[in-house]
């Protein structure tokens, strides 16, 4: 990301291409369902209830939350928000994202380890992604060693954040998949929509992973020529 020539950054320009294609086919294929009402006529908000009650999680609330694809299950609050798409429609994507949603909550009922081992990883996340540069480019170009390394070891525990994203999210994708299906929610021709729009989504998460790993890479590389 810093320099231009070493054999890393034909890999940057790669994932950045694949982190394009893949955005580009998750809003394409969520605005494709986004338009296909569901047979079951249910809003995502009633869906995730269904979902949620059948598994015993009657104490999980749903609520409204601002903005466009801000879907998200708080494991603090036990509350599973919705963007207003996919909160009031009864489309295929609003069943399908409430669904995955509903899968947090049920990994967290769960105890699913690598969603606890995900929130242990969190705060050290969230100090690498802030600080891992600035401490990087400080070492760098004042020529202390110490700082660069630590700017590297911050930035690895974001890395580690993405990489135990993966199976957080590719299990709560299959577990809402899992509940359409069992729960009659959809029929068979919507969960073919609503697979398309799960595994794109889940892409999404892929490509953050490798844009991570490689941008680790050159700071190795860089931190190896000094």
């Amino acid at each position: 990301m810093f320099f231009w020539g070493d054999s890393t950054f034909i890999l940057l320009i790669a994932v950045l291409i694949l982190s394009f294609i893949v955005q580009h086919s998750v809003k394409s294929r969520y605005k494709k369902n986004a338009k296909i009402k569901n047979n079951s006529n249910l809003t995502g908000a009633e869906a995730a209830r269904i979902i949620l009650d059948s598994n015993g999680l009657d104490y999980v609330n749903i609520e409204l939350v601002k903005g466009e694809l801000t879907d998200h299950y708080d494991p603090r609050k036990e509350v599973v928000r919705l963007s207003p798409h996919n909160y009031n429609e009864s489309s295929i994507s609003a069943i399908t994202i409430a669904a995955h949603e509903c899968g947090h909550a049920l990994q967290h009922a769960d105890n699913y380890a690598p969603l606890n081992i995900r929130a242990m990883v969190l705060p050290v996340a969230n100090i690498g992604s802030k600080g891992a540069f600035p401490l990087f480019l400080a070492g760098l170009f004042f020529s202390i060693p110490i700082l660069m390394d630590v700017g590297i070891v911050l930035f690895a525990g974001a890395l580690l954040f993405h990489l135990v994203t993966l199976p957080v999210e590719f299990n709560a994708s299959s577990r809402a998949y899992i509940q359409l299906r069992d729960a009659d929610i959809a029929t068979d021709d919507e969960m073919k929509g609503a697979r398309s729009v799960l595994n794109a989504a889940a892409m999404t998460y892929v490509a953050t992973a490798l844009m991570a790993l490689v941008q680790l890479m050159r700071l190795v590389l860089l931190r190896s020529r000094r």
